[in-house]
């Protein structure tokens, strides 16, 4: 569903490996709905989980849901059904959180799609006596789910600017390209990095902009970026379709090679992208093991046992120079279980 216009650029990759704990993804895709069954209940008794995608077909997403599917099986006395908007958009998602919640499932395992707009459906589905867990994203006010779980996007952004001044040693102009306000985890990521860049003197932070999650508009505002600050060394693009739009932008400015980009999540596109030189690093989340603590915690509140309130995982950071090897290797996202 979604594709990167991969440009070929003179730039190098910087040679970095670096895999830190720390703690979404939004995107664009076919609205679907999925079913995984266990393989029977040993204990006679059966819980039902729905997995509400923060927009379905995202390789995040799908990587999550095999990650869910594969302990629903291991333990035998789990279901689990799968469905998610066509857009992160929460008009798209509540109504499916509404119609999950009518439904009656034990657990909900969900990536709201905003802070705000997401917690009065959620609230319904608690106020219901589901148990609702928070993957990925998260809400302003998270009261009531019994655990969330994520990557640490502060910190992710963090190193997003050190992976910048690996490659642009000498400093100079930043940028920023997101997705649109309202999501938690692409906001942390801006404001991890931004905190970062204000810090170092080489460097200087030129602020962020939006492209409403689509790769043309993300072309369009780097274009303007680059033409209102020339100075503009590396963007650090907050999900695929900013970098996509950030690849495109600086190709249209006649900056190729010469601006390098600083990507998150680890799409099969994205993987490309890194090979070809479009992008030059890429900080992969770990939404397989996600899915796997969200069935635990989901599991452990159904049957009395103590939950985590927080879980934080871990991420990798990839570039060319360590593609091949096994932590990149497996930290790339899956298109289908």
């Amino acid at each position: 569903m979604k594709r990167f216009v991969l440009v070929p650029t003179a730039g190098a990759a910087a040679a970095m490996l670096l895999a830190v704990a720390a703690c979404s993804s939004s995107g664009s895709a076919t609205g679907s709905s999925s079913a995984s069954s266990s393989s029977g209940s040993s204990s006679g008794k059966t819980y039902k989980m729905s997995f509400i995608q923060g927009v379905a077909g995202d390789g995040f997403y799908v990587t999550m849901g095999c990650g869910i599917q594969a302990e629903a099986k291991k333990l035998g006395n789990v279901t689990v059904n799968i469905q998610g908007p066509s857009q992160f958009d929460p008009t798209l998602q509540n109504p499916i959180i509404e119609s999950v919640t009518a439904a009656k499932p034990d657990a909900i395992l969900i990536a709201a799609d905003d802070v705000s707009a997401s917690r009065p459906p959620i609230a319904a589905a608690m106020a219901a006596g589901i148990k609702v867990v928070l993957v990925d994203t998260t809400l302003t006010d998270p009261s009531g789910a019994v655990s969330q779980i994520s990557s640490d996007n502060l910190a992710g952004g963090a190193d997003a600017f050190a992976a910048v001044k690996q490659l642009v040693p000498g400093g100079g102009q930043v940028l920023v390209v997101n997705t649109k306000p309202g999501i938690s985890t692409t906001d942390q990521r801006t404001s991890g990095f931004a905190a970062a860049a204000k810090a170092d003197s080489k460097f200087s932070y030129v602020g962020v902009q939006y492209d409403n999650d689509t790769a043309s508009l993300a072309a369009q505002v780097t274009l303007a970026a680059l033409q209102k600050n020339p100075g503009i060394v590396a963007i650090f693009a907050t999900n695929l379709f900013s970098a996509e739009g950030a690849a495109t932008g600086i190709r249209q400015a006649g900056k190729s090679g010469k601006v390098k980009i600083v990507g998150f999540d680890a799409e099969p596109d994205e993987i490309t992208a890194l090979q070809q030189g479009t992008v030059q690093a890429l900080i992969a989340q770990s939404p397989y093991t996600i899915g796997t603590d969200a069935v635990e915690q989901a599991l452990a509140a159904l049957t009395g046992k103590p939950t985590t309130p927080k879980i934080g995982t871990k991420f990798t950071i990839i570039t060319n120079a360590n593609l091949s090897s096994a932590a990149s290797q497996a930290a790339i996202y899956k298109t289908s279980c």
